[in-house]
């Protein structure tokens, strides 16, 4: 098995939980609530390096595991739902799909919300005026709302990588050196 059939099966796993998940919020008018859970426990994944480990050490017993994970979502205050089925995930050896779980969550609620996630990767910071633009731009685009998650990468040298839902426009400077030398080769 090599690693894309190892992610593909981790997010399957994570969709069939999401969906469980999301089907029982939605049901209880309690999206809101989710989406600060997945936010709150998104959050609890990037501080905590103990937790990232907790998740998916093979140390940890099932018990351990699920009596960790239990103590996290009362911390958090996630709704029942939620806690329950992490709980679940643990019993059954699942956790280390959480990040994959956060991903498919956000998802199922910014489609509900008729919102869509831009990822944006440029060579220096955007100014707010240049991210202002860039989310009317892309939500005119999408016919949705947008929300523009910005990251830099200098090795681009300028230009914007921009990936929404399943389409990528990479209008990069390296991207564009990247195919002038494949060209190159190709004539040379």
């Amino acid at each position: 098995m090599d690693v894309s059939d190892s992610v593909s099966i981790s997010s399957g796993i994570a969709d069939r939980y999401a969906t469980a998940i999301f089907e029982l919020a939605n049901e209880d008018k309690k999206l809101a609530e989710l989406e600060t859970g997945t936010d709150l426990l998104e959050a609890a994944l990037a501080d905590s390096a103990d937790f990232r480990d907790l998740i998916s050490s093979p140390v940890y017993s099932r018990e351990e595991q699920a009596g960790a994970i239990k103590a996290v979502a009362a911390k958090l205050g996630l709704m029942p739902a939620f806690a329950n089925a992490l709980e679940l995930m643990a019993q059954k050896r699942r956790l280390f799909v959480l990040p994959q779980l956060v991903s498919s969550l956000r998802a199922r609620i910014a489609d509900a919300k008729g919102e869509v996630t831009a990822d944006v990767v440029s060579a220096k910071p955007l100014s707010d005026a240049q991210l202002k633009e860039l989310t009317t731009v892309l939500g005119e685009s999408a016919k949705k709302t947008v929300k523009v998650k910005a990251t830099v990468d200098e090795s681009l040298i300028g230009g914007l990588v921009v990936k929404m839902g399943s389409k990528m426009i990479d209008t990069s400077i390296r991207s564009k050196l990247d195919a002038l030398q494949n060209t190159m080769k190709e004539v040379g």
